[in-house]
């Protein structure tokens, strides 16, 4: 049964540049619908809703997105539905939201979650954010790890003491919390059998949260404390003002890396996928024989591996192999598969040329 003073803040900030030429600073990767009919951010707030109603949860987001997270989240207040007035990084959004919801509930316990990720077992998921909460309630700050699949070099792990085992709901003490690694560390880390990916999600009581932010990054701290109350109209303009000037710092490193307090759920699988580019999308849709995937109708001869989106058109695909195909109105990405993660150094080249119609 969902707590009262039970809190989920949604992180949706980002602009998912590696969906491009689909995701467009107003329409980015979380309010799409990437691999089935709700979008990724309506997944987020469904799959959390037997343990947070959407009348507790928050959601920070930019300007650029908020309109279209507000039409499609009917259910969640739209005064809790914040645009950040410039990106600072997450310590700062994540302070801003505890400060607003402690004021509310001095007894809250908060859980942050990406507004991104696909999670296909979600029942079994929601067993380990229950376990994350009750550890967060005792002032633990918790967090959740993912067992790894591969040597990825593109997450960070989390370092847990020998013997810990995927599925546990209890609590171990978090060693410590590693970069992204090379590959050969990255090895190194998955064949140890302690070390689990960082996830981004994280539990704490929101009091416990904001005297470390007191005592790590004690400057943003005391620019989110001279806010004046949320429901006060002076509020949105005094927002506006002070949130630029906090610093520029991830809550992993201004909180996690540091605090003595942090314990973790080393999960098992729970279908997890961070989705991070057209690459993982193909990996989560249904394949035919030759490893094709597609949501628009396509025709394959003598063609393997590729994913293809192109709403309203049909796509023929000839004697090619491991390709990345999206169509939009004004622009057309046809990619190596194994490049993927590079889609969004071509959202830096656009930015370079001045073409903003395509940003």
């Amino acid at each position: 049964m969902p707590k009262p003073n039970h809190y989920g803040l949604i992180l949706a900030g980002g602009r998912g540049t590696r969906f491009w030429p689909l995701s467009r600073r107003s329409r980015a990767k979380q309010v799409l619908s990437v691999v089935g009919e709700a979008t990724l951010i309506q997944s987020t707030v469904e799959r959390l809703r037997p343990l947070i109603p959407p009348e507790r949860l928050w959601v920070l987001t930019n300007s650029h997105l908020r309109a279209e997270i507000v039409r499609q989240l009917p259910d969640v207040p739209a005064a809790q539905i914040l645009a950040e007035p410039e990106q600072r990084n997450t310590a700062p959004a994540i302070g801003l939201a505890a400060h607003i919801i402690r004021s509310l509930d001095p007894e809250s316990v908060m859980g942050v979650f990406p507004s991104d990720h696909v999670i296909a077992k979600p029942r079994r998921y929601l067993q380990f954010v229950r376990s994350a909460f009750r550890a967060a309630e005792k002032g633990e700050i918790a967090v959740l790890g993912i067992a790894p699949r591969r040597p990825d070099t593109g997450y960070g792990y989390i370092e847990f003491p020998a013997g810990v085992k995927a599925g546990s709901l209890d609590p171990s003490r978090v060693l410590k919390f590693r970069e992204k690694p090379d590959l050969a560390t990255a090895k190194r880390f998955v064949k140890s059998g302690r070390f689990y990916w960082n996830a981004g999600m994280f539990f704490w009581r929101t009091d416990v949260l904001l005297a470390a932010l007191r005592r790590y990054v004690p400057k943003t701290a005391t620019i989110l404390s001279a806010l004046p109350e949320f429901s006060s109209r002076r509020f949105p303009q005094a927002l506006k003002h002070a949130f630029p000037l906090c610093e520029n710092i991830s809550i992993d490193y201004a909180v996690l890396e540091r605090a003595p307090n942090v314990t973790g759920l080393a999960c098992d699988d729970i279908g997890w996928s961070d989705v991070g580019s057209w690459d993982a999308v193909h990996e989560l849709l249904p394949q035919d024989g030759a490893s094709n995937a597609s949501l628009s109708e396509t025709l394959y001869e003598s063609s393997s591996g590729n994913y293809v989106h192109a709403n309203g058109k049909l796509v023929v695909l000839l004697g090619v192999h491991d390709l990345i195909v999206v169509d939009t109105p004004d622009a057309l990405l046809v990619a190596d598969r194994k490049r993927a993660q590079q889609v969004g150094s071509l959202v830096k080249m656009l930015e370079e040329k001045g073409r903003n119609e395509l940003l």
